[in-house]
């Protein structure tokens, strides 16, 4: 991949990464009852919750929109990944229903790997995990 695509690749990916956690944090208002039950009930008032964490979603996808701001939207969105994983490990340790139904565990553990592939993209876009090293694989193995 060379260094334009590999731009384009990193701009789309962190366009596409803030877009979704826009979309996601402006949820957490329109929706807050769909999100409450997540909240995991030692916190206390699940809906000032929901309403924090749909705020912190909002800055992070608008940062990551941002070039500017991307450096430390990346890792912002990485820890708050982080953070919010509490609610999904919740959901699945004690079973908790989302729309009236319960998720077996074959779902919570591809819901991990894409907190984790997220958090991955969000470092990545952000410029805090390396592109590659500086081996030229384009030349053939000494």
């Amino acid at each position: 991949m060379s260094v334009s695509e590999h731009t384009l690749a990193k701009h789309l990916a962190a366009t596409g990464l803030g877009l979704f956690f826009l979309n996601v944090g402006i949820a957490h208002f329109t929706d807050p009852a769909w999100f409450e039950p997540i909240v995991p009930p030692v916190l206390g008032d699940a809906r000032f919750w929901v309403y924090a964490s749909g705020v912190a979603e909002i800055l992070v996808g608008a940062g990551l929109l941002v070039p500017r701001t991307r450096r430390a939207a990346g890792m912002a969105t990485a820890v708050t990944l982080v953070l919010l994983y509490w609610a999904n490990l919740h959901m699945w340790v004690n079973d908790v229903p989302l729309d009236g139904r319960t998720f077996a565990t074959h779902w919570h553990v591809l819901r991990g790997l894409a907190q984790i592939a997220m958090i991955a993209v969000a470092l990545w876009v952000g410029h805090w995990i390396p592109r590659t090293s500086n081996i030229d694989h384009t030349q053939p193995f000494p």
